[in-house]
């Protein structure tokens, strides 16, 4: 677990079309804009010492309200690499290759709360009342 809290912890993973911000006091806040619907989530993101992490988020938008879901990914190291996969029946890809892949999933990993602004716009988008 101390290990994936480097991974994670005061870290933002950028998505095609949203990112997730894993706060150091274990709160959590993404947004996405996956085919031109907007949505937002709050809730935590924890660590089991078996190298799983699940985000446990509820997701709501303009046309559905505080939906509960819980996604988690399990990492493995293979051959020095740490690989990682959708629970429960994901397969496996490359998470972080000990030498750096431009095709690790961590590059998509910012310090920091990187898309703040982004996360309160689209926060915005979804309480308008328009």
């Amino acid at each position: 677990a101390f290990e994936m809290q480097l991974f994670y912890a005061d870290r933002t993973w950028n998505w095609q079309d949203g990112a997730a911000y894993f706060a150091q006091d274990r709160r959590l806040r993404a947004w996405t804009a996956e085919q031109g619907s907007t949505s937002i989530a709050e809730g935590r993101w924890l660590l089991t010492n078996n190298g799983k992490m699940c985000m446990e988020l509820v997701w709501r938008s303009k046309t559905y309200a505080a939906t509960p879901v819980r996604t988690c990914f399990s990492h493995r190291i293979q051959d020095g690499n740490v690989e990682q996969r959708k629970d429960p029946d994901g397969g496996w890809y490359s998470f972080k290759h000990a030498s750096g892949n431009a095709a690790d999933e961590h590059r998509k990993f910012q310090e920091g709360d990187a898309k703040s602004i982004e996360f309160d716009t689209a926060r915005k988008l979804v309480d308008s009342k328009s």
